[in-house]
Formats: C-alpha cells, sequence, structure tokens
C-alpha cells in the first residue's frame, strides 16, 4: 500500500549537515504518520523522529533532540529529517517508516510502523 525510498545519506565530517528524504508511493501519503529510525552496525534498531499526519505534531529522541528536525511536504509525497551537528556516534543505517496510526507523547515503538525504506547509510567521521 506505501512504497517508501531514503535517499541524502552519506559520508559526513563531525559537525556537518545531511538531509534525508523520503519518498513514498501511491495517494494516502498524508494519511499516515511518518517515521526516521535508525540502526547501528551491530545494534537495535532505535527510534529517532516521528511526525503526525499533518505535520502538527513532532517527538524526537533524546540523543537528537535540538539538532534533527523532522517534516513532510504531502503535496511532494515526502518526509525529511534534516541532521545538524552530526557527530560520530549518529552513524548508522536511517530507516523511514510509515504507520496509519499516530502515536502521540512518547516514542513510537519499531512493530507500530507497517511500511519500511530501504534504508540509506549516514557516516560521520571525526
Amino acid at each position: 500500500q506505501v512504497q517508501l525510498v531514503e535517499s541524502g545519506g552519506g559520508l559526513v565530517q563531525a559537525g556537518g549537515s545531511l538531509r534525508l528524504s523520503c519518498a513514498a508511493s501511491g495517494r494516502t501519503f498524508s494519511s499516515y504518520a511518518m517515521g526516521w529510525f535508525r540502526q547501528a552496525r551491530g545494534k537495535e534498531r532505535e527510534f529517532v523522529a516521528t511526525i503526525s499526519w499533518s505535520g502538527g505534531y513532532t517527538y524526537y529522541a533524546d540523543s537528537v533532540k535540538g539538532r534533527f528536525t523532522i517534516s513532510r511536504d504531502n503535496a511532494k509525497n515526502t518526509v525529511y529529517l534534516q541532521m545538524n551537528s552530526l557527530k560520530p556516534e549518529d552513524t548508522a543505517v536511517y530507516y523511514c517508516a510509515a504507520d496509519s496510526r499516530n502515536v502521540f507523547g512518547r516514542a513510537p515503538y519499531t512493530y507500530e510502523y507497517d511500511y519500511w525504506g530501504q534504508g540509506t547509510q549516514v557516516t560521520v567521521s571525526s
């Protein structure tokens, strides 16, 4: 029902910035809450940020709060993750995900997301 394709990952120096994009297929993009997760090599997938259907609500992991910004453009069927002040510990594969339900006031669980992109590698060098 929803297909997601991430882009924008790459290699960046510590303190630099990247903007990840997630392009979604279908006409119902605006009906889905969107999230970003990341998974470092050998580690479990962890929550990064989420945004509601309308974009009016966002929630961030403490580790990225104040540095990362999630946004969406429903007209373009795209969700973004602007990453500033990047640190080596941000190195991971970043995944875009979609869910038909909004989650408020807490970090969403991975199992609450039904659709996932292929992931894009972000590497931050010191």
